[in-house]
């Protein structure tokens, strides 16, 4: 889904000579795609450079120095078995076969036949207890790719678009990797940056803006006018207050005197149930697969045809329309260069950017780069959203812990995330022990407990 932005990222954006790049791709059908539209597009920027699919992973990986990982493993597939167990309902139709489990009866069964969980709110991409199976589940995938890495190139910088980012990016940090993350974007969506400043009748382009906060719980903090200075926040908190932003904006506002920014039901994955929240039923992991048979279609007409050609051209530009509106090239030779640089809503660790948050906590915010190193800048926010922010955090990277084994750290993420407030906490570890076990295939890291 990436290869069209990182392509253009690298070679039309970065003017990246010679780049030798490698993908992993065990499907040979599509691993002859992706080579063929790597050289059509290597063809058309005239720099020079190679594009390589590799079924096995370590070769691909063999001296590299940047790793851009974009892995969710069954996310999809996963979360409506979660979903389904919290919810306590069978479905109509007996779940398929496990792909991994050689055929056998799904792990879901026996769940689905137990009792009412009547825990459907806690079915979150994020936070709560589907937010921790996820982080499971992507922590496993994560773990493996270190131990190659550690063999293959262990000095490699991390990007990381792998969800949920917060969580993946500290397991990448604790494995002691250089990594950088990029989440869903707070520049897009419903209270995206895009959004307001519509809204405002004004170019984002032509106003100075930060945002702050952590991966899916960011904040603006500043949105003024390049060249007249106007502060455009106590209009854009006004409309948050008269109910014109959606009634989460205006609650988050009342209690921290902060702007949610962003897809704002995110914000609300890490938060105990709100009144007028439901967490989304059918939740987008990656593309779908009619995208995905159109982003094929484009591919191979751009190896066809050749990109200068019309349709080539054309199909080009279709793929990059769809991409998502992120740029890891750009933050990887920033770094890799020793550019000085500032890339809005990067995943890092703190720092010191977030000076009420612990240095150790992984932030979200406008990453300013001198000579390639971090340079920190002092958001501050109000001591109550601090203060949550602060236990969010500490939540994300005990997740982390978690999906590297830490059997305590997962038990003291149960007993202390605010996604669980209100709820009985024994019984909440309880129903995370036995999701556990339906996905044992999937977690080698406690297969041992489950076995017992």
């Amino acid at each position: 889904m990436l290869l069209p932005t990182l392509l253009a990222d690298l070679l039309f954006a970065g003017k990246e000579p010679g780049a030798e790049i490698a993908l992993e791709e065990r499907n040979p059908a599509m691993a002859e795609v992706l080579t063929g539209y790597g050289e059509a597009i290597l063809k058309k920027a005239g720099l020079g450079g190679t594009l390589r699919a590799y079924a096995d992973r370590r070769e691909a990986l063999r001296g590299a120095d940047c790793v851009i990982y974009a892995g969710d493993p069954q996310a999809a597939s996963r979360f409506f078995m979660d979903r389904s167990a919290l919810e306590g309902e069978e479905p109509e139709e007996k779940p398929a076969p496990a792909p991994e489990a050689g055929g056998e009866t799904s792990p879901l069964e026996p769940l689905l036949r137990a009792e009412n969980l009547g825990l459907t709110d806690q079915a979150r991409v994020n936070g709560g207890i589907e937010g921790l199976l996820h982080a499971l589940r992507a922590g496993q995938a994560v773990t493996e790719l270190c131990d190659e890495m550690a063999e293959a190139c262990p000095e490699a910088l991390v990007i990381n678009l792998g969800q949920p980012v917060a969580r993946t990016t500290e397991i990448f940090l604790r494995r002691g990797f250089r990594c950088y993350g990029l989440g869903r974007t707070p520049l897009k969506g419903a209270n995206g940056l895009d959004t307001l400043t519509k809204r405002l009748k004004v170019r984002a382009e032509d106003q100075d803006w930060e945002i702050a906060g952590l991966p899916g719980f960011s904040f603006l903090m500043k949105l003024e006018d390049r060249e007249s200075g106007k502060d455009w926040l106590p209009r854009l908190k006004k409309a948050a207050r008269e109910n014109e932003l959606g009634q989460l904006t205006r609650r988050w506002l009342d209690w921290w005197d902060a702007l949610a920014i962003g897809d704002v039901t995110d914000h609300a994955e890490f938060l105990p149930a709100q009144p007028d929240f439901i967490p989304e039923e059918k939740p987008e992991f990656g593309e779908t697969v009619e995208r995905r048979k159109e982003r094929i279609l484009y591919m191979n007409t751009v190896r066809e045809q050749g990109a200068d050609a019309r349709e080539g051209a054309m199909a080009q530009l279709l793929l990059l329309s769809r991409v998502p509106p992120v740029r890891p090239v750009q933050l990887a030779l920033a770094v890799l260069r020793g550019e000085n640089a500032a890339l809005p809503a990067v995943t890092h660790r703190n720092g010191g950017d977030m000076p009420q948050l612990p240095r150790e906590a992984v932030v979200e915010t406008t990453l300013r780069l001198e000579a390639g190193e971090q340079k920190p800048q002092g958001f501050r926010v109000t001591p109550a959203l601090a203060e949550v922010m602060t236990e969010i955090d500490a939540t994300n990277r005990l997740a982390a812990r978690a999906a590297m084994g830490d059997r305590e750290a997962l038990r003291e993420y149960v007993e202390t995330d605010p996604a669980l407030a209100g709820l009985d906490r024994l019984y909440c570890l309880d129903v995370v022990d036995r999701l556990i076990r339906m996905h044992a295939d999937m977690l080698p890291l406690y297969a041992e407990e489950t076995d017992g």
